[in-house]
């Protein structure tokens, strides 16, 4: 089967990769930005895995005055909670469906493979990953929120059984943090399981989050 997929970079912590994480990234960033993350995950050296980091397409974002840039889809209101771009929705979770399928190809089982995110790339993951007609290792959003949070029902009952962890940033000015709260309980009472965390932080990562995602990513790949 020939999938055409989006163009990504590909990083491995050792040889024969027992499991995946796609980790998507943010409004006007590309695959490159997370890349340094992984050698400070710690993970344990028993534990090879393949990070795949792709490159969201370019497109014309509103919010910007229609400048060109990476997007997953289109933002036109500077509260993120308003208005959704269902279009570009639809379009970017098709791409990073084949992502995923592109990993149970080489062998990986979904059980195996992690659907993570910061920001935008976050609110992609949240919202394929509780879509997976089945349970994945994990799903993780990183200052993220929910797409079209009226549509809690359109969950797959299976998906639902894959732990969720969110962090967020108390001081966030980009994706407000009561947006990232209120959409970690809307998924908790959907019948999700979220592992909640908040940090002293603007619109990004810090060091104690991201050994605490260390931490997550082996608990969920060797329980």
């Amino acid at each position: 089967m020939n999938l055409h997929v989006l163009p990504h970079l590909t990083v491995e912590t050792g040889p024969n990769p027992v499991a995946s994480v796609i980790w998507l990234h943010g409004l006007g960033a590309d695959g490159h930005d997370f890349e340094p993350v992984v050698p400070q995950l710690g993970l344990p050296a028993d534990l090879p895995v393949r990070f795949i980091f792709p490159h969201a397409p370019s497109m014309p974002v509103t919010l910007n005055g229609g400048y060109i840039m990476p997007a997953w889809y289109d933002i036109k209101e500077t509260d993120l909670g308003i208005e959704h771009d269902r279009k570009g929705i639809t379009e970017s979770a098709r791409d990073i469906q084949m992502l995923i399928e592109q990993e149970t190809l080489r062998g990986m089982k979904p059980e195996r493979i992690i659907l993570a995110g910061f920001s935008q790339g976050a609110a992609m993951a949240l919202h394929v990953g509780v879509r997976q007609g089945e349970k994945l290792a994990g799903i993780m959003a990183l200052s993220g929120y929910l797409l079209l949070p009226t549509e809690t029902d359109t969950f797959d009952a299976k998906a639902k059984e894959t732990p969720i962890f969110m962090a967020h940033g108390i001081h966030d000015p980009v994706v407000n943090f009561a947006l990232g709260d209120s959409s970690h309980r809307k998924l908790t009472a959907a019948g999700c399981t979220v592992e909640w965390h908040t940090y002293p932080m603007e619109h990004q990562v810090c060091m104690e989050e991201i050994k605490q995602i260390g931490k997550w990513i082996a608990k969920t790949l060797n329980g």
